[in-house]
C-alpha cells in the first residue's frame, strides 16, 4: 500500500506489504467547519462559564493575549482578529493590547515566522513579544504550590488588567491533553518554575501520559498554576488532518477546555486489536518535526501499541537539528541513560530540557527506535540512541525479517495527532 506520511512540509511516500499492514490509523471524522470565522466569533460572543468577551473587556485599560509559538499550528489568523476588534470596540487603546508569545522554553518566533502565525496585518498594526523562560527578572513570583512548585509567570500577562489565552486542544504525551491552563504554564512560566512542574517527581506518575486528565499530577499542578496567575477568558479550538477547524470553545479556562477535551477524546483514540510488532510514525510533519527534541512526541505517541522488544520507525525532518543547546549537551553528557535517569532522580543534578529525553527513555525501555530523516546524519542519531535508516521501507523490512512472517506493522501517518491504544 502507498501511504503519505506527514514529513516537513511536503510529506513522505512510502510503500509498505499489505499483508502485513495494520490501518493505516487516523483520527475520526469529525465535520470540518463550514464557516470557521463565524463559529470563532459566535463562540466568544455565547462562551461557555464567562460573560461575553464584549462585556468582560468593558472598562478595562489593558490586555494581553497569549498565543502558542511556531510549534503548534493554531489558527492564529482566524481566532486573532475578531477579538482584537472586540477589545478595541470596547475601549482597550491599541498600543495597551499585547500579544505575547507563550514559548515555554523554546526560541523566540520573529521576522516571517511572525507572519506566518498571525499573518501580515497583524504583525503591522500590534505589539507583538516573545516570553523568555530564563530571564527570571521578567517573571511575578506568585507564590509555592502545596506541591512544592515556585509559580514564576511572565509580568507582562499578570499585571494585564485583562487576561486572555489561545489555544489548540491535542493530545499531549505528560499533560494528558494541551490547550486551556497549558499556555500559561509552561508557555509564560520561567525555568524555575517548569524544572520542578517537569521533574521526575510528577513525570514519573504512570498517569503523566497522552490521554489522562483525571489523576494527572501534570495536568492537575498547571491547571493550579495557572488559576494562580488568572485567566479571564480563552479561546480554544480543534483541527482535522489538514488542520480544519472542527471545533471552537470559549469562556472559561476549565469549562471550556473540558468540553474541548472531550471532543477530542471522541476524535483522536483509535484502537488495535493487538500490540503491533511495528510501528511506523511520524511527528505530524512542519512545523513539529524541525527538532529531535519535539519528534519525540511522535514516538511517545505511538508506544501504547508496540510489543516489548518490537520496533518504532519514525520519520521527522529535523531541519533544525537536535534542539536547544541545553538539551543538545544533555544528549552528550549522557551515553548512558540509565545513569541519566539515576542522575535526574538524585537531588544535585538538572539540565533544561531533561524533561523530554526523560520520556524518550520510557520508549527505549520497552521497543528499538529506527528514524528516517534528511535532518541529521546517522553518526549523530546514534548518540540519540537511535539506528539510522535510508528508508522507510527499508526499515521495515529489516524489522520483518527480524520479527518474522507474521509480523504486524501498524502506520500512523499523523503521528501524535493520534491517540492509539489496544482494545476494542
Amino acid at each position: 500500500m502507498r501511504i503519505k506520511l506527514d514529513y516537513g512540509r511536503t510529506g513522505l511516500e512510502v510503500d509498505l506489504p499489505d499483508q502485513h499492514l495494520v490501518g493505516p490509523l487516523h483520527i475520526r471524522d469529525a465535520q470540518p467547519l463550514a464557516n470557521p470565522e463565524q463559529a470563532i466569533v459566535d463562540a466568544i460572543n455565547r462562551p461557555i462559564g464567562t460573560p461575553p468577551l464584549a462585556e468582560l473587556a468593558k472598562g478595562r485599560k489593558s490586555a494581553c493575549i497569549l498565543i502558542c509559538d511556531i510549534t503548534r499550528p493554531v489558527p492564529n489568523k482566524l481566532i486573532l482578529p475578531p477579538m482584537l476588534h472586540i477589545l478595541e470596540q470596547q475601549g482597550i487603546p491599541r498600543d495597551e493590547i499585547m500579544i505575547l508569545i507563550a514559548t515555554g522554553l523554546h526560541r523566540p518566533n520573529q521576522g516571517n515566522e511572525l507572519e506566518e502565525m498571525v499573518g501580515p496585518d497583524i504583525v503591522k498594526h500590534y505589539r507583538i513579544e516573545n516570553h523568555f523562560g530564563k530571564k527570571l527578572s521578567d517573571h511575578e513570583f506568585l507564590g509555592v504550590t502545596p506541591n512544592g512548585v515556585p509559580a514564576y509567570i511572565d509580568k507582562r500577562y499578570v499585571h494585564a488588567d485583562l487576561k486572555i489565552t489561545t489555544g489548540l486542544i491535542e493530545p499531549h504525551l505528560m499533560a494528558g491533553y494541551s490547550g486551556g491552563r497549558k499556555v500559561i504554564c509552561p508557555g509564560i512560566a520561567a525555568l524555575e518554575t517548569v524544572k520542578i512542574w517537569h521533574g521526575p517527581k510528577f513525570l514519573e506518575h504512570p498517569k503523566a501520559d497522552c490521554g489522562f486528565v483525571e489523576g494527572n499530577p501534570v495536568h492537575e499542578e498547571n491547571t493550579r498554576i495557572a488559576k494562580m496567575a488568572g485567566c479571564d477568558f480563552i479561546v480554544n479550538v480543534t483541527i482535522d488532518g489538514q488542520r480544519r477547524v472542527t471545533w471552537v470553545g470559549a469562556g472559561d479556562m476549565e469549562k471550556a477546555w473540558h468540553e474541548g477535551v472531550r471532543f477530542v477524546e471522541g476524535v483522536v483514540r483509535v484502537p488495535v486489536a493487538e500490540p503491533m510488532d511495528v510501528v511506523v510514525t511520524s511527528c505530524a510533519g512542519y512545523p513539529l518535526d524541525t527538532t529531535w527534541y519535539q519528534a519525540i512526541k511522535g514516538l511517545t505517541g505511538a508506544l501504547p501499541i508496540v510489543k516489548q522488544g518490537g520496533t518504532i520507525v519514525l520519520v521527522a525532518s529535523l531541519t533544525e537539528g537536535i534542539g536547544s543547546p541545553e538539551f543538545q549537551h544533555l544528549i552528550a553528557d549522557n551515553p548512558d541513560l540509565t545513569a541519566f535517569i539515576q542522575r535526574i532522580l538524585g537531588k544535585d543534578y538538572f539540565v533544561m530540557d531533561q524533561w523530554q529525553l526523560e520520556e524518550f527513555v520510557k520508549v527505549v525501555k520497552r521497543c528499538k527506535v529506527k528514524v528516517v530523516t534528511q535532518g541529521l546524519d546517522g553518526a549523530t542519531l546514534r548518540k540519540c540512541h537511535v539506528e539510522p535508516a535510508a528508508s522507510v521501507e527499508q526499515a521495515v523490512a529489516d524489522c520483518l525479517t527480524e520479527y518474522g512472517p507474521n509480523a504486524k506493522v501498524a502506520v500512523i501517518p499523523k503521528g501524535p495527532y493520534v491517540l492509539p491504544y489496544v482494545g476494542s
